[in-house]
């Protein structure tokens, strides 16, 4: 049946993307398209209620205990969701619901702010315990993190046990500064405010929580069993309380009315653009604590408050400019440049990506043409629809605009190329790409340091870059480095360099469609990079995951000249070629997709995936119905549940060496 299997390929999807929201904080897709899906999920549900299991997205919480952050916790009041609504409608047939039961029920209206949930637990007025949402049930101790944050309260005012609840969140200035500083360094930037505040109230060393500057509203009060007239009879009233304490609260709004309700949810989304923090919608809660035990929502999700997503928001915008530039692998890149900046989910937007030439095309885009502005995941300006056209089509330039070299089109796509490599613009990026965490991996040799040796002529090539020591003196004396110190532990950084892996080398030559995981997969077929130059592209195109365009792209890399003499100024300088195992890896574990999850004991996260991923084998997060194999080490949990469910074998640590080695 097509809905069955439709039905059971949600669950796959969105328990995917639960994990990389909750787990990874790395989500892949917006909260638009994810509340899509649930939607999809729940109707599908309700038309079919045989189907639901309690492994269900709709009947679980997304996230999972992340043990390397600190101690396991197990919640004294679960960590719940919030159902989730979508229209006008829905708010106003939940009120009038709660007022048909209860005529004199009241209501908070809430700003639902787009950050991580934590507990925090008062014992005699003294913060005993601070935890993260983990699972709902089970979460982390952070205590320690959460004494850095200045919102929190040491000591509150209070007698006997409180357990305030609130959302962790980073501000858009800190996001800003956070990414400027990344930037400066070379290093990644962060894709928006929630998974930095996730990753950094996870870090080991409070310091660093400290300087990124994390932030805290308390939005319910949990328990209070020696306060509980006090702080739990009225939800609003208990927010006042605290307040009175100088814990910081959500701001909140106290109506009777649906019209009440509505207005309090309209005036958030208005206002949510001048917001120094993002919003992931509106909460509407009880005030009366004790009637919201009247209206559960499953297991899932908190008795008594339903949160109200807000659609995305949409701004109207002139294009007066479309901009080209150049990328690291030379493929032009287009921007919107608008008339007059706009205010778009907090922060003011004048530019928005225009992918390729052929969007342009197919959208209509000119320079005078009014659009409409988005911003996907209220992160990335995006132009969705032209409602205003000119009489011009956009002419996409022959020329490469930094040097005036002919511009090509890759067979098969969209994507348009400057077929210089030695234009200026592809080469400060091509550098900071090949210093770069992801290819090698230079320690603190940043964007800045590359662009200062580039425009004083010191670098030419990526050659240039292990000859700087020569320079060491006159780099001292000019501070382009920095003093003596630091010159001497970047050229010492370089150095070290040479005996990393050629994968790593391979993935800092930016080869078009060769990125870090296909470098090293590509690399467990060869003994050296001398090999792999000799490849054609009938032999190219055999190994795993390389397709037609990769080959001929590696191809043409190695049929350069330049690109083989620059391979042999390198081996010269000591830069390592050689594979450790003489492109000999075992393929034993070929074709098996394998999960890890518990304690084990010879690995550790990364040893495992490595080891894994070196006789063969693909190593994942996640449990799905593609998943081979689960390694279970000790506390397995969830990972270890689900695989039961599905069928999929579960084997020990050991079993897994006795397979690799066979």
């Amino acid at each position: 049946m097509e809905e069955k299997k439709r039905y059971e390929e949600l669950i796959r999807i969105i328990d995917y993307h639960m994990d990389r929201y909750y787990n990874q904080d790395e989500p892949e897709i917006t909260d638009y398209e994810y509340d899509r899906l649930m939607l999809e999920l729940k109707k599908l549900e309700k038309e079919h209620p045989e189907w639901v299991t309690p492994d269900s997205p709709t009947q679980k919480i997304g996230g999972t205990t992340k043990r390397e952050a600190g101690v396991e916790v197990t919640h004294n009041v679960p960590m719940l969701s919030i159902q989730d609504v979508f229209t006008k409608e829905e708010v106003t047939a939940w009120v009038e619901d709660v007022q048909k039961m209860h005529p004199d029920a009241r209501f908070s209206v809430e700003e639902k702010i787009d950050g991580l949930s934590m507990t925090l637990r008062y014992q005699d007025g003294e913060l005993v315990l601070a935890e993260t949402r983990g699972n709902g049930l089970v979460g982390e101790d952070v205590t320690q993190n959460a004494l850095v944050i200045p919102d929190i309260r040491r000591k509150i005012d209070l007698p006997g046990y409180v357990e305030l609840r609130g959302e962790v969140y980073m501000s858009h200035e800190d996001f800003e500064k956070f990414n400027a500083q990344q930037e400066e360094a070379g290093k990644k930037t962060a894709a928006n405010p929630r998974n930095l505040a996730a990753g950094t109230l996870r870090q080991l060393d409070s310091r660093v929580v400290k300087k990124r500057g994390l932030k805290m509203l308390v939005f319910n009060v949990q328990d209070a069993r020696e306060n509980g007239a006090d702080l739990m009879e009225s939800h609003t009233g208990g927010l006042e309380i605290l307040q009175k304490n100088g814990v910081a609260c959500v701001p909140h709004t106290l109506c009777e009315t649906p019209e009440q309700v509505l207005a309090a949810i309209d005036a958030i989304g208005e206002g949510r653009g001048n917001l120094a923090y993002d919003l992931d919608g509106a909460v509407v809660k009880i005030d009366q604590v004790a009637y919201r035990a009247d209206f559960p929502a499953g297991s899932k999700y908190s008795a008594g408050h339903i949160a109200y997503k807000y659609p995305p928001e949409e701004k109207e915008v002139v294009i007066d400019k479309i901009e080209v530039n150049v990328g690291r692998t030379g493929k032009m890149t287009f921007r919107a440049i608008f008339r007059e900046p706009v205010r778009l989910c907090g922060t003011n937007v004048q530019k928005a990506t225009l992918h390729n030439a052929d969007f342009i095309r197919n959208m209509g885009i000119s320079e005078g043409c009014t659009a409409i502005c988005r911003k996907q995941g209220e992160i990335i300006p995006a132009i969705i629809r032209v409602v205003r056209r000119t009489d011009q089509e956009y002419q996409v330039p022959e020329r490469c605009p930094v040097c005036g070299a002919s511009l090509v089109r890759d067979e098969d796509t969209s994507d348009i190329y400057c077929d210089n490599p030695s234009c200026p613009a592809q080469l400060k990026r091509t550098l900071a790409y090949f210093v770069g965490k992801d290819a090698m991996d230079i320690k603190s040799f940043g964007t800045k340091y590359i662009n200062a040796l580039v425009e004083q002529d010191y670098i030419r090539n990526i050659p240039d870059i292990y000859r700087l020591h020569q320079y060491r003196d006159e780099l001292i004396e000019k501070g382009i480095l920095g003093k003596e110190k630091n010159t001497d532990k970047i050229l010492a950084a370089i150095e070290g360099s040479k005996q990393n892996t050629p994968d790593k080398l391979l993935t800092g030559f930016a080869i078009r469609n060769v990125g870090r995981i296909s470098a090293r997969e590509i690399m467990k077929h060869y003994a050296s990079l001398w090999d792999l130059a000799d490849a054609g592209v009938e032999e190219l195109v055999q190994l795993p995951d390389v397709g037609e365009i990769t080959a001929r792209s590696i191809y043409s890399f190695y049929q350069d000249e330049k690109n083989r003499q620059m391979l042999k100024e390198l081996a010269d300088m000591g830069v390592n070629m050689e594979s450790s195992d003489g492109g000999n890896t075992s393929q034993s574990l070929a074709g098996l997709t394998i999960v890890a999850t518990g304690t084990l004991e010879h690995f550790g996260r990364k040893e495992i995936a490595e080891y894994i991923e070196k006789n063969g084998g693909k190593c994942t997060g996640s449990v799905s119905k593609k998943t081979s194999y689960l390694v279970a080490g000790e506390n397995a949990g969830s990972k270890l549940e689900k695989a039961r469910s599905l069928g999929i074998p579960v084997i020990s640590e050991q079993e897994l060496i006795e397979m690799a080695e066979q």
